[in-house]
């Protein structure tokens, strides 16, 4: 019998009351190995109502408590990360020491939320006038709503949730379709670290039950991760109906090689971060600006690793690439690679043909490298979420910080150089919301926070960090005076939390 994956409503598993549903596949051997509920109104209802009822209680206890709650999933985590990291591997098909890699960074957001009752602490400002002081607080919206995709299953709900459960809100989890299982794999982790029932829901579903929250008048914020064009009309939805929004949307993202760059260092961290996780990240280099005459060189290396790449199954440790999540999709960037041919641009590695043995159906797609790739091509233009990786030549620094400024995205971006004049002035100058010196991936850390510019974002607020404190709450500031007064007595015992 086909594994039914369902919603996670008030504390437990529930099938919901829609019938329709969606297939999930290993993408390594391209077999449908489950299939998932898609809610309807009716599932939205009552998820929405499970939320708001135990919200409350919720806000109301005190941040230590919530605190110790995060402390205990983050140990549950640390103790089943090989688990997680294996589901995420058979639904998404990124290799499992990628899926490792995802939880941890995942997991650092949960430590970072451990430490929400000193980042929530307000400011106090003692006699402003006679007698009377004035102090902040920051209190939770309520309840609020976490749209993620395929690309990161667990990271990604794992960079909003913690935050948004530790400031007290309740947060219903609306995961991709594509690889849903890691969401009911935190939801039992969030309810076995002591999480009260209805606090952290999970509603399985598409477009329908995407558009309902959006709309929905108890919830007050939506956080987004996904394309641009989805960013986009979420982000014009939901402030529509009175929302708080932050909706991260596409990326192009560059990595700009100067002459006096390392560059065993350069192509190594290019072939990372290009090929990793097949290209499916936001942060994934696409671009590579070869400035001046270090182009030859730059492609000639590339080439080389290009085609060592060893592409197979996730769950084979020696495969540093796995499949494509679907086949649509596998397909769709065959299609980008036909059209950069068609175009003009010069394919020097072609992975087009690539078959694994004994995983035939599978969706793969081997390494794609272009050389003398031009600003009008859809290779450079368009976001292609694949294993593509596209050489542009400029002569010069202020060419190839003119070519990424003229980018409709700017989310992330990278330099290498062991000039500091020349890297300071690139860093101050280039229009990207997330820089990178001799970094490829310029990920900030939990503690700092995750945003992009230009068509990159939609929203005020970046993603964790305390941009993720801010965004999950309410400033709420107090002027008070109080009349002379007789108290009630003294106590005697060691002061505690109540």
């Amino acid at each position: 019998m086909m594994e039914q994956i369902t919603h996670f409503i008030a504390g437990q598993r529930d099938a919901g009351s829609s019938t329709r549903s969606s297939p999930v596949f290993n993408p390594a051997s391209g077999e449908q190995i489950a299939k998932v509920l898609l809610a309807d109104q009716a599932d939205v209802e009552r998820v929405v109502a499970s939320a708001k009822a135990a919200q409350r209680a919720w806000g109301d206890t005190s941040p230590l408590r919530r605190a110790r709650v995060m402390f205990k999933f983050k140990e549950l985590l640390e103790l089943h990360q090989a688990e997680l990291a294996a589901i995420i591997s058979r639904e998404h098909g990124k290799v499992q020491s990628d899926a490792f890699g995802e939880v941890t960074r995942g997991l650092e957001v949960v430590e970072f939320a451990c430490g929400m009752p000193h980042l929530i602490k307000g400011e106090f400002s003692d006699q402003v006038g006679t007698g009377v002081d004035s102090y902040s607080l920051r209190q939770p919206l309520g309840v609020v709503a976490g749209i993620t995709p395929f690309n990161f299953p667990a990271m990604v709900p794992l960079w909003m949730l913690p935050v948004a459960l530790a400031c007290g809100n309740a947060f219903i989890l609306k995961p991709s379709e594509r690889d849903p299982s890691a969401s009911l794999f935190l939801a039992d982790l969030l309810k076995q670290a002591g999480l009260p029932d209805g606090v952290f829901s999970v509603l399985q579903g598409d477009a329908e039950a995407v558009n309902a929250l959006l709309v929905h008048p108890d919830i007050a914020a939506i956080s987004f991760v996904g394309s641009t064009p989805i960013a986009r009309h979420i982000y014009a939805t939901a402030t529509a109906h009175g929302k708080r929004v932050q909706a991260l949307g596409g990326a192009k993202n560059h990595l700009v090689v100067m002459p006096d760059a390392d560059l065993d260092q350069a192509v190594d961290a290019l072939m990372g971060a290009a090929y990793g996780s097949a290209g499916e990240r936001c942060m994934a280099i696409s671009v590579a600006v070869a400035v001046g005459d270090v182009a030859d060189a730059l492609v000639a290396r590339l080439a080389d690793k290009a085609r060592a790449l060893r592409v197979g199954p996730g769950d084979d440790a020696a495969s540093e690439m796995g499949p494509l999540v679907t086949r649509q999709h596998c397909d769709k960037v065959r299609g980008y690679v036909d059209a950069g041919v068609a175009e003009g641009a010069e394919l020097v590695v072609d992975g087009r043909a690539l078959s694994v043995a004994g995983h035939e159906a599978g969706f793969f797609l081997g390494a794609c490298l272009f050389d003398k790739v031009r600003p009008e091509m859809s290779l450079w233009r368009e976001e292609i979420f694949g294993p593509v990786l596209a050489v542009v030549r400029v002569p010069d620094f202020e060419a190839a910080l003119s070519l990424i400024g003229e980018h409709a995205y700017g989310n992330g971006v990278a330099l290498f150089t062991r000039d500091g004049d020349c890297a300071r002035e690139f860093v101050r100058r280039v229009e990207i919301g997330m820089v990178g010196v001799n970094v490829p991936i310029p990920v900030p850390m939990a503690f700092h926070s995750f945003g992009g510019w230009k068509q990159s974002m939609f929203g005020d607020h970046s993603m964790h960090g305390m941009e993720g404190v801010r965004f999950y709450t309410r400033l709420k500031t107090v002027t008070s005076r109080w009349p002379t007064g007789i108290r009630s007595g003294a106590e005697f015992t060691m002061p505690t939390m109540k």
